[in-house]
């Protein structure tokens, strides 16, 4: 998914002064006329027709180079960019000449080293791995090899719980398409979920049990609701009223010369509401309308919407059917009814809960580890606080942080505490954290990244970037331009590349 900054040329247009001379014949002297800001054969020319403009001048540079943006040092990176060679092949900044990668676009080579990090990173945790597939952990899913991780784990047929850190957590639209990224029952949360821990923890288990933590209905409960809703009704809505409206709708508040016709404009209005309710005995309800009775019931009230969707509006009044059931119980088929034969989309059973084939939750596996994504606001808070010695004072470290630091912090903390719960290893890409493993990169892991990367014949990859790309070669100060861009304060969920 690429999203291109179209570039536009401007030209400036001079703003003449003067006014406009009539055209005499010139008499002063040559040194004279020379000494004057404009001349008159300047306006004559000016005024002839411009020839237009030669359409190669427009024409766009051929892109043989592409750089992502040295964030730390602010500016272009020599080493994570890829570059096309006299010969045609494809030259990496840091892995050297790259054959295979002639179906790649050079924006995506040029993230390569985050690509081949979420690779290793999966290497790593699948090597101590109880189980075939499980479930995995992220923090920092937004960076680039967050994403290529969530992405390889997902394709791999793993859960996938991918944490967006605090640069990007705020943006719905990102965690939307980074949701549909990843294959259910994994999914993709704001960082600030992860700060409670009860809640993280609950989520992490159900999507790895496949357990949702919700009971099934008790068909008595529903009855009792039921039940309860219908005397409620009862007594709002008697029949004793021309209709199933309040009492405030049958007094008289208008003009006296209204009367007449108020009664007949009534009729007319009370109309179109339903029958009110006759007297409901709660011992006859309790003795006679049985959860049988009330499946029954709902199959009539199942007939009936139908009957008004396609047309055939006949008359309804569930408080006189139920009546009517009390004093005559309706025998129930229990070979037929909903929820006992072939399941009918839509359609609710009281007596037994069943789900349409293949909506049942799968479960992801056990927690197979976690992989932190090193940004830049996690390392600049865990060096503060890895430089206290006891808890107190790490925990005064963290007072003196901003919100949005110790946010940061204590979410990936979170993210790791699940991990080591499970008993299952954390893993670090992009950088170091104390006390923790970091994923060290190998030519295996660049060939696996080049393969996501790799575009199949319906134009598909397993690896996919949110890039945007300056063209340095048309517009040379879109180089520095894309530097600002990528260094400002909590820039968009995109990755920044710049072409020449």
């Amino acid at each position: 998914m690429m999203f291109r900054l179209a570039a536009s040329a401007t030209r400036s247009t001079g703003v003449r002064t003067f006014a406009t001379r009539r055209k005499t014949k010139n008499t002063l002297p040559k040194e004279v006329m020379d000494a004057l800001p404009f001349h008159e054969d300047d306006e004559e020319e000016s005024e002839k027709p411009k020839s237009p403009p030669d359409p190669s001048e427009f024409v766009r540079n051929p892109v043989t180079a592409a750089y992502t943006v040295d964030v730390q040092n602010q500016q272009l990176s020599t080493l994570d960019s890829a570059a096309l060679s006299p010969n045609g092949t494809v030259v990496h900044g840091r892995y050297g000449e790259i054959p295979q990668a002639s179906a790649i676009p050079l924006e995506y080579l040029a993230l390569l080293r985050p690509a081949a990090e979420g690779a290793a990173a999966l290497r790593v945790l699948l090597k101590s791995a109880k189980a075939p597939h499980g479930t995995l952990l992220v923090f920092g899913a937004s960076q680039p090899n967050g994403m290529s991780i969530s992405q390889l784990a997902s394709s791999a047929g793993h859960a996938v719980v991918a944490v967006v850190d605090s640069a990007h957590s705020g943006n719905r639209d990102f965690m939307e398409s980074l949701t549909g990224m990843i294959r259910e029952p994994g999914t993709a949360l704001p960082q600030e979920f992860a700060l409670s821990k009860k809640n993280f923890a609950e989520l992490v288990r159900g999507i790895s049990s496949g357990d949702e933590g919700i009971p099934k209905a008790d068909p008595a409960v529903f009855l009792e609701d039921f039940k309860q809703n219908l005397m409620d009704y009862a007594v709002a809505y008697p029949d004793t009223r021309p209709a199933a409206v309040s009492e405030e709708h049958m007094e008289f508040n208008y003009m006296e010369k209204d009367r007449e016709y108020w009664q007949q404009n009534m009729e007319a209005y009370l109309s179109q509401f339903p029958q009110g309710s006759p007297p409901m005995d709660a011992a006859k309800l309790d003795a006679f309308f049985s959860t049988e009775q009330y499946q029954a019931f709902h199959e009539m009230f199942l007939k009936q919407t139908s009957g008004i969707i396609s047309g055939d509006d006949t008359p309804f009044s569930p408080p006189h059917i139920v009546q009517s059931m009390c004093q005559s119980p309706v025998t129930l088929d229990h070979k037929t009814y909903p929820g006992a034969g072939p399941f009918v989309p839509y359609s609710f059973s009281v007596l037994q809960q069943t789900f349409p084939e293949g909506t049942d939750v799968k479960p992801g596996g056990p927690v197979i580890g976690a992989a932190i994504a090193v940004t830049p606001m996690l390392q600049k808070v865990t060096e503060v606080v890895n430089k206290e010695k006891s808890i107190r004072a790490k925990a005064e470290a963290l007072q003196f942080l901003t919100s949005t630091e110790r946010a940061c912090f204590l979410s990936a903390a979170s993210v790791a505490a699940q991990a080591r719960a499970a008993g299952a290893p954390v893993v670090v890409m992009g950088g170091s954290l104390p006390d923790l493993e970091t994923a060290e990169v190998t030519d295996a892991d660049v060939q696996e990244a080049l393969a996501a990367m790799d575009i199949d014949e319906e134009g598909n990859s397993r690896l996919n970037y949110f890039c945007q790309v300056y063209r340095a070669g048309d517009f040379p100060f879109y180089g520095d331009y894309a530097v600002h861009r990528a260094t400002e304060t909590l820039p968009g969920p995109r990755q920044i590349i710049v072409t020449k």
